[in-house]
């Protein structure tokens, strides 16, 4: 039988945060272990660059990212984790692939199309000012990280949905000119996919600065659960359990039966303290364990690298031959190679 591929790319520019973990991580350790999927995971450092230009910001991160997954218990025995800076023939696919996208195609992209809005609201003379090629073709480097797999599925938030049509796009065209060489992948939308609210209600995000870090020490994890935005009822009063951001958080993490006993709780008027305190000893005794190892792998970077290193084999195994296939059928092979 053959194995579906799966492939998921983590941008590293931020450290893990409860949000993080909820909506990507734990589903991708969890199909880690499935042996009926080939999952394909790798941290997207040359996609990073494209905004973030703070080098060692871009380090840390992807040490703390590669931490995280280890800690939390990734089958690297079955997935494929690996740095996208480590397989050459992504960069050298998304040439070709370039060559085959048309400018209108690009044009279209979400991202690009916001930065020129930005700019335009601010007058400016050139309503491509500050927007970098990067940007503008960051679309078909992810459809190369996705084709240089021919991954069938591709798990993505419903903003990244546009990025995978261009990938389906990007690939027919190829197939159409050269003949067919890649799977169009399948876009997989999350829907029931947990989605935290931050410190401050909002959606949790870095974009925000209201994230919840996984494994910050336990005072300062303390500290930040204490901090979560909440209304200004008293103890004794009754409380809505769906609108509050602590019982979010806490109902991501709980089972059914614990969840339907704090939301009893909110009701009969439990105190904004203790429901933070339930939270915080909640999920401290979740991460006790995971943030012990993932202290130990951060201590420990050339176990990581290691682990890195011997996913990008693994992961060249398929990228390799398919990008000396590609060069054959665009006609870069050996001099005399007529057909």
């Amino acid at each position: 039988m053959n194995k579906v591929r799966v492939l998921t790319g983590i941008t590293t520019t931020g450290t893990p945060h409860l949000g993080n973990y909820v909506g990507a991580i734990r589903p991708a350790i969890e199909a880690s272990h499935d042996s009926n999927v080939i999952p394909f995971y790798f941290l997207a450092d040359y996609h990073a660059i494209i905004k973030c230009h703070d080098p060692d910001r871009v380090r840390r991160s992807s040490l703390e990212i590669a931490a995280t997954w280890l800690a939390l218990g990734l089958d690297t025995g079955n997935a494929l984790f690996y740095r996208q800076s480590d397989i050459p023939e992504i960069l050298e696919l998304a040439w070709i692939l370039t060559c085959v996208t048309a400018k209108g195609l690009m044009n279209r992209a979400h991202a690009y199309k916001a930065a020129v809005a930005e700019n335009e609201e601010r007058n400016e003379n050139d309503p491509d000012k500050g927007i970098t090629m990067g940007l503008f073709n960051y679309p078909i480097l992810m459809a190369a990280d996705i084709l240089m797999f021919n991954a069938h599925r591709v798990p993505v938030g419903k903003d990244q949905i546009q990025h995978l049509e261009m990938a389906r796009d990007i690939a027919g065209r190829f197939n159409h000119i050269f003949g067919e060489h890649f799977v169009l992948p399948e876009v997989v939308v999350g829907e029931n996919t947990a989605t935290l609210a931050g410190l401050d209600g909002r959606k949790m995000s870095k974009s925000y600065n209201n994230t919840i870090p996984l494994f910050l020490p336990e005072k300062q994890f303390r500290k930040m659960i204490n901090k979560i935005k909440t209304n200004s009822l008293e103890p004794g009063e009754a409380k809505d359990p769906e609108t509050c951001t602590l019982f979010g958080i806490y109902r991501a993490f709980a089972s059914d039966e614990e969840a339907a006993i704090l939301r009893d709780q909110y009701r009969a008027g439990i105190a904004w303290g203790e429901v933070k305190q339930i939270l915080f000893e909640y999920l401290n005794r979740l991460l006790r364990e995971p943030r012990e190892r993932y202290q130990e792998l951060v201590g420990n970077p050339s176990f990581i690298d290691a682990k890195l290193r011997e996913g990008a084999a693994k992961a060249r195994e398929f990228s390799v031959p398919l990008l000396r296939e590609v060069r054959e059928a665009v006609g870069i092979s050996k001099i005399g190679a007529f057909r």
